[in-house]
C-alpha cells in the first residue's frame, strides 16, 4: 500500500477510526501525528467495540507498528488508563507500541487552564472538550512546555514539574480556579513514566528507518479539516494541524513520501461544540439522535447535524489535495424521501462557493441547496457498490463529484466488515 494521509473532510467524526482500521490490513505502521486525547475513534469488531483517544487504531491488528508522533501531546495519565482498558480487551502492546520522545504533556494544569477559560467566556465559549489540550499546544508554541523526554528524566521532571506547576497555579489562583497539587501530579506521573519508558523513542529515526525497509505508513488524522487551526472556523478550532500537511510536520516524514490523502466525510455533515454550521438542522438532528446516531466518543455529546455542505468538501480537497474519498454512515440516510445538498452559499446577495474566513460572515451565509430523491430502503447488509439501491449510487457519485475527488470507500454500518469499496 502507498504511505497513506487520512484527513476528515468536514468538522470531524466522520468515521475515520473506522476507514483506518479498514485501510490498516494493507499497512504497516500506522500514526497518530497531531491532536490529544480530545480525538475519539470508535471501532466494532465482531460486536466488540472498541473507543481509541490517544493509541493509534492499527493496534487491533497483529504484525503493524503503531506510532504517536512529535505532533500530539500526550496525557500519560490518560493513556496509561486508554492501555490498561485495551489490555483488558485483549489488545497486546510491545514493540507494536511507539511514543516520541519529543511528544509534549498535557498536564493537570492543561486541564483546569482549558476549563477556566472556557467558563470564563460565559455565552462565547468555544466548545473544548476541556482535555487541556489547547493550553498544551500553547506552552509549546511559547516554548514552556514538557516533553516525553522530560518526563523519563527522573532527575530533572520533579524540578521542571514544580516550576511549571507554581507558574501556572498563580495564574489559576488568579482566575478563581482549582489550583494543582505538586506531590500528587509527581507521584501520578512517575507511574506513568515507568508503564510508558519502555516504548518511548526517536520516532523520526524509526519512520525514516522502516521507510527505508520498504514499510508502507498510515497517517491516523485526528479532528476535521475545518477544525485546523490556520484554515478552520477560527477561533472554533482546535489546536493543531488537521490537515495533510500535519502528517509531515508530525511525524518527521517528508513531503514528497506521502503518496495519496484519503478525505473521510459522512453524506450529511455534523460538528460538535460551538461555531457556525450553516447546514444545520434541528429536525434532522432529532431523527439521528433518536436512531441512538451521532453522539461524541470522547464528551457523549449530542452531535449538532445538518445536510451535506459541498462547499466545505471542496475547500478540505485543496487544502490538504485529497486523491480518494471514504463516505461513512451512508445508511443514516436510509428512511429520507429526499435529501439535501448545499451547493453554494448566498453572502449579502451574492453566490459564493467557498466558505468565508471570519466565522461570523460564515454565520451569514445561506445554503443553496440542490435536492436528491432517497432511496428508501436498507443499506445496512450492503457489501458491494453495485448492490446498493440505484439513488444512493447516483448521491454518492454526486457527492464526489461536487467534492473533487474519486469515491473509494463506503462504510453502511459500524461494523469492520460493513465496508466495501466503489
Amino acid at each position: 500500500m502507498a504511505n497513506t494521509v487520512i484527513v476528515g473532510a468536514q468538522w470531524g467524526d466522520e468515521g475515520k477510526g473506522k476507514i483506518i482500521d479498514v485501510l490498516t490490513d494493507d499497512a504497516d505502521v500506522v500514526i497518530r501525528s497531531q491532536g490529544g486525547n480530545n480525538a475519539g475513534h470508535t471501532i466494532q469488531v465482531k460486536g466488540q467495540k472498541f473507543i481509541f483517544h490517544l493509541v493509534p487504531s492499527g493496534i487491533l491488528r497483529r504484525g503493524k507498528t503503531c506510532v504517536i508522533g512529535n505532533g500530539v501531546v500526550v496525557d500519560p495519565v490518560a493513556l496509561v488508563a486508554e492501555m490498561d482498558r485495551l489490555t483488558g480487551q485483549g489488545v497486546r502492546f510491545g514493540k507494536n507500541f511507539q511514543i516520541s520522545e519529543t511528544a509534549h504533556l498535557v498536564l493537570p494544569y492543561h486541564r483546569l487552564l482549558d476549563e477556566a477559560r472556557e467558563r470564563a467566556k460565559g455565552t462565547n465559549q468555544i466548545g473544548t472538550t476541556k482535555r487541556g489540550i489547547g493550553p498544551a499546544y500553547s506552552d509549546k508554541a511559547s516554548r514552556t512546555g514538557l516533553r516525553m523526554i522530560d518526563l523519563l528524566d527522573g532527575d530533572r521532571f520533579p524540578s521542571k514539574l514544580r516550576t511549571n506547576i507554581d507558574a501556572n497555579n498563580r495564574v489559576l489562583e488568579a482566575m478563581g480556579a482549582q489550583t494543582v497539587d505538586y506531590g500528587a501530579v509527581l507521584s501520578d506521573f512517575q507511574l506513568a513514566a515507568d508503564r510508558l519508558r519502555p516504548h518511548v523513542t526517536n520516532t523520526v529515526l524509526l519512520l525514516q528507518r522502516l521507510m527505508r525497509a520498504g514499510k508502507s505508513l498510515l497517517f491516523e488524522g485526528a479532528q476535521g479539516t475545518l477544525l485546523d487551526i490556520d484554515h478552520g472556523t477560527y477561533p472554533f478550532v482546535t489546536s493543531s494541524t488537521t490537515t495533510a500537511a500535519g502528517a509531515c510536520s508530525g511525524s518527521g516524514v517528508p513531503p514528497h513520501s506521502i503518496d495519496r490523502v484519503i478525505g473521510v466525510m459522512k453524506p450529511y455533515t455534523t460538528r460538535v461544540g460551538e461555531g457556525p454550521f450553516p447546514t444545520e438542522d434541528g429536525a434532522l438532528g432529532d431523527m439521528f439522535h433518536k436512531m441512538g446516531r451521532e453522539f461524541g466518543a470522547t464528551t457523549g455529546r449530542k452531535r449538532r447535524c445538518g445536510w451535506f455542505d459541498a462547499v466545505v468538501t471542496r475547500f478540505a480537497q485543496a487544502i490538504s489535495g485529497i486523491d480518494l474519498l471514504a463516505v461513512t454512515n451512508v445508511d443514516g440516510l436510509d428512511e429520507l424521501d429526499t435529501i439535501k445538498v448545499c451547493v453554494a452559499y448566498k453572502f449579502r446577495g451574492k453566490r459564493i462557493d467557498y466558505p468565508p474566513a471570519d466565522a461570523a460572515y460564515l454565520r451569514e451565509c445561506e445554503p443553496v441547496y440542490r435536492e436528491f430523491p432517497g432511496w428508501r430502503s436498507p443499506t445496512g447488509g450492503v457489501r458491494d457498490f453495485r448492490k446498493l439501491p440505484p439513488n444512493a449510487r447516483a448521491y454518492l457519485n454526486a457527492l464526489a463529484d461536487l467534492t473533487g475527488a474519486k469515491l473509494h470507500v463506503i462504510s453502511v454500518g459500524a461494523a469492520r466488515e460493513a465496508t466495501f469499496w466503489r
